[in-house]
């Protein structure tokens, strides 16, 4: 048996798999998602790959199958609407809803420093993660087995979709919960500004006590607030 199949045992092999409603021919690309860098660089004796070109498939089928979901669930909504709604789900805060949803991070191969610094529970491990999952059911199954299991995942949040938090003032609800727990408001800082004049992007800082805590980005500065603002909610409020 060789060192790619003994990292997992079969107890939470099959524990993952029926949480996804997927069970994998071959193990070692499931393997292979779980694998965080900081995981193989650590052990590059084992000559295992980490998970970042697993994430990079996931991405893409993971925007095609949801993208084909919400078609079918808002036939009538427009474009933007189903952008929105698109970015909605398979942004950061998504996908890390989703990946602790189905406790992912118990899965994850780390390496020492993140293991000491909570990396099972960042919200970026667990959304990259979560695309390299999809994209190892893709290399495994082919696109059909990929988007059953989108579906399992995600239908519960697309069918709320119109009526779910993530479609709310996120500033406002943001502002509410720092005034609760730390007395304070947050703050919002640009840092940086690229493109031309008719197609501009922003990036903002979102701090909270004087500490930076979320990022975020968009074709305005108040959207690139409301991206921030989601992010440091969903960390905040995280289960």
């Amino acid at each position: 048996m060789n060192k790619e199949i003994q990292l997992l045992s079969e107890d939470l092999e099959k524990e993952l798999c029926e949480k996804i409603g997927y069970g994998f021919r071959q193990r070692a690309i499931l393997i292979n998602a779980l694998c965080h860098a900081s995981f193989t660089n650590e052990r590059p004796h084992l000559g295992i790959g980490n998970n970042e070109r697993l994430e990079f498939l996931g991405d893409a089928v993971l925007e095609l199958a949801i993208s084909d979901l919400l078609m079918d669930a808002f036939s009538d909504a427009e474009e933007g609407i189903l952008s929105r709604y698109r970015a909605t789900l398979v942004d950061e805060a998504g996908l890390c809803e989703v990946a602790r949803s189905i406790d992912l991070g118990k899965y994850l191969f780390l390496g020492k420093g993140e293991e000491q610094t909570g990396g099972r529970e960042k919200p970026s491990i667990l959304a990259d993660a979560m695309e390299a999952l999809i994209g190892a059911v893709y290399m495994d199954g082919g696109f059909e087995e990929a988007r059953a299991v989108v579906v399992r995942l995600f239908s519960s949040r697309i069918q709320g979709l119109e009526r779910r938090k993530a479609l709310y003032d996120f500033k406002t609800l943001l502002q509410e919960l720092t005034q609760k727990q730390y007395k304070t408001t947050p703050t919002y800082r640009l840092v940086r500004e690229w493109g031309p004049p008719h197609d501009k992007m922003f990036r903002v800082s979102l701090s909270i006590q004087g500490q930076v805590v979320a990022h975020g980005e968009g074709k305005s500065k108040k959207e690139a607030e409301q991206q921030a603002a989601r992010s440091a909610y969903a960390t905040m409020t995280k289960k």
